[in-house]
């Protein structure tokens, strides 16, 4: 175990009894939602979490160091001061560190201390991917590579609507990442339960999706998967409704000269104001679905990995 690297009570029981353990992320509390459903949401989802058997893990890094399960207190703290903690990707984890500063982690950051941990099932709302007018921009997101390189299945409703789904399923089979669909043959729009685009392959059991995860990192397969799970249709936002907030957003971001990491909370901010409240409503229930099926997958593998 990495000597950066503090575990939480909950995680630290759970790792060394061989229990089923779910990541999750910190930038959803601290960037993705206002207070206080931030901090309502993340306590929310380790309840989902614990009620479906599991141990939920909130990853953060907290004064230098990788907390991986945070206290109440903690969380609490994270999502008042929202928006002032830094956010942390990949390339951020070690100036933080070194600073003795604090982070919020990213999808990215998330799955690489998860990786440190011996955690091999996340869940976040949705990963990043390749930005719309990114071939003039480059704006890809590091959560992409970083499924390319960490072996950590991510539990997301797709690819945040306000993305190129296209390029990022693209970018993602070139990586050799397998997206895999939650019944369903359709990749999920994030507030909608589908898109134009398929998935790579359907399964309808947490014990199937165990058994893919393991058949790959047994083969010596590095690197994560995607399990797409639909938002349920009674919590969805119509499709257009969705499309044509992003396509604003979008246009006032350029107008705006958003760039960065200050493009995704502008974006998803600005779709929620759009949409009256909707697309937040949307984004909570999808968060509680996706810890509900992390933690029936994370059970399934653990039991897996015991036999």
């Amino acid at each position: 175990m990495n000597d950066l690297l503090d575990l939480g009570d909950e995680v630290g029981a759970a790792l060394r009894e061989g229990r089923a353990i779910v990541a999750l992320e910190s930038t959803i509390v601290a960037h993705g939602m206002p207070w206080p459903q931030n901090v309502e949401t993340a306590l929310a989802a380790e309840d989902a979490v614990r009620e479906r058997g599991a141990a939920p893990a909130t990853i953060a890094i907290v004064h230098g160091r990788l907390k991986v399960g945070l206290s109440r207190d903690e969380l609490g703290r994270l999502g008042r001061d929202g928006p002032r903690t830094a956010k942390a990707s990949r390339r951020d984890i070690p100036v933080l560190v070194a600073r003795g500063a604090s982070g919020a982690t990213t999808v990215a950051a998330t799955m690489i201390v998860a990786a440190m941990a011996g955690i091999r099932v996340f869940a976040t709302g949705g990963i990043g991917g390749v930005h719309r007018g990114a071939a003039s921009s480059f704006d890809i997101s590091a959560d992409l590579q970083e499924l390319a390189r960490t072996s950590v299945a991510v539990v997301c409703a797709g690819a945040k609507s306000i993305l190129d789904l296209g390029l990022t399923l693209e970018y993602l089979e070139t990586h050799g990442v397998p997206v895999i669909g939650y019944r369903t043959d359709r990749l999920p729009a994030f507030y909608s339960p589908d898109s134009a685009f398929g998935v790579d392959a359907r399964f309808d059991s947490a014990h199937e999706i165990a058994a893919v995860m393991r058949a790959k990192w047994s083969l010596g397969l590095g690197g994560g998967l995607v399990i797409a799970n639909p938002i349920p249709e009674q919590f969805a936002v119509p499709r257009e409704r969705i499309d044509a907030a992003v396509g604003q957003a979008v246009a006032e971001a350029n107008t705006r000269r958003i760039t960065g990491k200050a493009v995704t909370p502008f974006l998803l901010a600005r779709v929620n104001a759009l949409t009256g409240g909707e697309s937040l409503r949307s984004n909570v229930e999808l968060v509680m679905n996706n810890a509900r099926l992390a933690a029936d997958v994370a059970v399934a593998y653990a039991r897996m990995a015991k036999r």
